[in-house]
């Protein structure tokens, strides 16, 4: 049996980040993750100006910068004429750009910085399976977790589930999410890099499916967005095909697609967009993925954990660093503080999904590029218009501050 003040259960943005700042209070601190490091593909790797507006109040901007990264000013799509803004983040300060830093770089730095604190415990392969309750019916005081040694109980002043989209503590506490609706699936996969390629990040629309290029300096992320539920029809064609609808696609990858083996080189994510009604109970709070799942437009679910981790820190921290359990109404007070740029932003990312690219994939396609709509055309004219997606998703709404203090390690 452990005993702390907080523990977190999920080493992903939220719970690194929630835990990094519990602990540089003083606060008594517990990081469970279940897997034995952070390398793990094709997560969100898109660090907004909000994060990086965090990551230079906590005294981490520098270090950030030193981590491999590619930053982009601007988003483009690529139509048959070639490039177009669609997304300018070149007027937003203090910091005009996306930073795209592989996530296993930056929780291994959120990590190093936590465990500088006594008061902080990283618990690897660590996989919590239940809540601790006190009494049958009672408030949640912990977590049971399974290590390779065994069952370990961890009791808390209070539990912060991070451990996403299918998480353990939500369905532990009888917790449903509301399920918003995604059109599409997502096929995630890597090609080379050539030096004569294109410098910037791109979707490229298509008719049936459409493919998103995000540059990694030596390699592309690559994504083939395909309607929700035929995947396996995708997968039982040969893998000659997808190859040939990529370089369809993107001409400049003709070669670099030839690497591509097989299917098991393809890996699927599955798009939800769901949010919990209410994300508490006594004794547990629910952020990140675990209370609000998010569409991959935008890039935006790594951020907005970010902020509920910052959300969670300078409202339920003071109440623990007094040495006083977190009640309810402390733990209702972080959801009403989220609450409402969750909504928001699910709801642009709904209406995207159902206003262009639910139409999109439902058409046959014709294996012709794509030509730029017309009001587009007229969009990119006006830097004013083509920074509101910029403002709306790098910056987000209600977006938070540092207030805990530090402690000194």
């Amino acid at each position: 049996m452990q005993s702390t003040q907080c523990c977190i259960v999920g080493g992903g943005p939220a719970g690194m980040m929630a835990g990094l700042l519990m602990a540089r209070a003083g606060i008594e601190t517990v990081v469970l993750e279940k897997h034995g490091d952070f390398l793990r593909d094709f997560r969100g790797d898109t660090v907004h100006p909000s994060t990086l507006e965090i990551l230079d109040e906590i005294g981490l901007k520098d270090k950030f910068d030193a981590l491999p990264q590619h930053r982009v000013s601007r988003l483009e799509a690529l139509f048959a004429d070639g490039p177009h803004t669609v997304g300018d983040f070149s007027g937003l300060s203090p910091f005009p750009y996306l930073a795209l830093v592989p996530q296993w770089d930056l929780l291994d730095l959120l990590a190093d910085e936590a465990r500088r604190h006594h008061c902080f415990s990283l618990h690897m392969n660590t996989e919590a399976t239940a809540l601790l309750r006190d009494g049958a019916q009672g408030p949640v005081c912990g977590v049971v977790a399974k290590t390779p040694q065994g069952e370990l109980r961890i009791t808390a002043d209070v539990v912060i589930g991070c451990d996403g989209r299918r998480s353990t503590l939500r369905e532990s506490a009888g917790l449903q999410p509301r399920n918003l609706g995604a059109p599409m699936d997502v096929l995630w996969f890597r090609l080379t890099r050539q030096p004569a390629d294109p410098e910037g990040t791109y979707g490229v629309p298509g008719r049936g499916s459409f493919l998103v290029l995000i540059n990694r300096n030596q390699y592309w992320q690559a994504a083939a967005v395909i309607p929700k539920g035929t995947a396996a029809q995708w997968q039982a064609q040969p893998i000659s095909r997808f190859k040939a609808l990529v370089a369809r696609r993107a001409p400049f990858l003709a070669d670099q697609v030839q690497t591509i083996a097989s299917w098991d080189d393809i890996k699927l994510l599955e798009v939800r967009v769901d949010r919990l009604d209410c994300w508490h109970c006594p004794g547990l709070l629910l952020i990140g993925d675990a209370a609000h799942a998010m569409s991959p437009i935008g890039g935006v679910g790594i951020n907005l954990a970010i902020q509920d981790a910052v959300a969670v820190a300078n409202i339920l921290g003071p109440v623990l660093k007094q040495g006083n359990t977190p009640g309810n109404d402390d733990l209702a007070a972080v959801q009403a503080r989220r609450m409402l740029p969750t909504r928001i932003i699910q709801r642009v990312q709904t209406l995207a999904q159902r206003q262009l690219i639910a139409p999109a994939l439902t058409r046959q396609d014709d294996g012709q590029p794509v030509k730029i709509p017309a009001l587009l055309r007229w969009v990119e004219r006006s830097r004013l218009l083509t920074s509101i997606p910029a403002r709306v998703f790098g910056l987000g709404f209600r977006r938070e501050h540092v207030h805990l203090p530090a402690r000194a390690p």
